[in-house]
């Protein structure tokens, strides 16, 4: 029976010197470490594509430069188109723009943002980055099912709409600790539609390793 399966892949390290929590602002692009790990994932994808005989047969980015700049590399080597989902774009937040967080978190006038970590209240809820995500991901499903009977899509987005949706696919609750968030860059987060279930089945890989331990922990991911 037919598995449709979307790999939710977050993109490589960003130039960032300014330290800038930089959400959906433009410009923001890779590093020469996110180009490094923007090329490596795409072997890595291309290296599973020759031991499977079968590769990926949609390639979907974020809007976003950094998220493009990713799958470029993959697109090339697999000679696929690259579709723009703004349905995958990064999580709105109120701090977008500025940096230094530790210090804006000690102004008074910023404490309205943060006095809901729940929903949350510096930006977007978490309930509406799982609902759009989940839209893409329900209509690449479609796609692969109803044009290609199953097969795979690659989606390079981000770190906390990648996150909370596998959180809700998982059934847990969508609050966190930022800090636990297990999805490091370039990593890929696969959720396999299997044929009569109704939860999607999660794998959860790091390919690039040891190329993400050498990055800049930095905001705006």
């Amino acid at each position: 029976m037919s598995v449709a399966t979307i790999h939710m892949v977050r993109h490589g390290e960003v130039h960032n010197p300014g330290e800038v929590l930089y959400g959906r602002l433009p410009g923001f692009h890779l590093s020469s470490l996110g180009y490094q790990m923007a090329d490596a994932i795409a072997d890595w994808f291309v290296d599973r594509a020759t031991e499977r005989g079968e590769a990926p047969k949609i390639l979907v980015s974020s809007p976003l430069l950094r998220a493009q700049e990713t799958i470029q590399p993959l697109a090339e080597a697999l000679g696929l188109p690259v579709r723009i989902e703004r349905r995958v774009i990064e999580a709105g937040n109120k701090f977008e723009g500025r940096s230094d967080m530790s210090s804006q978190l000690k102004k008074p006038w910023n404490w309205p943002l943060v006095l809901n970590p729940f929903r949350p209240s510096w930006g977007e809820p978490y309930r509406a980055q799982v609902q759009r995500v989940s839209s893409a991901m329900f209509d690449l499903r479609d796609e692969l099912l109803a044009r290609h009977g199953g097969g795979e899509a690659v989606v390079v987005s981000h770190q906390l709409p990648i996150w909370v949706t596998r959180l809700s696919a998982e059934r847990a609750r969508l609050w966190h600790d930022p800090r636990e968030r297990e999805c490091s860059l370039t990593s890929v987060t696969t959720f396999h539609f299997d044929p009569g279930y109704h939860l999607p089945r999660i794998e959860y890989r790091e390919p690039n390793a040891e190329l993400t331990g050498s990055a800049a922990a930095l905001p705006g991911a």
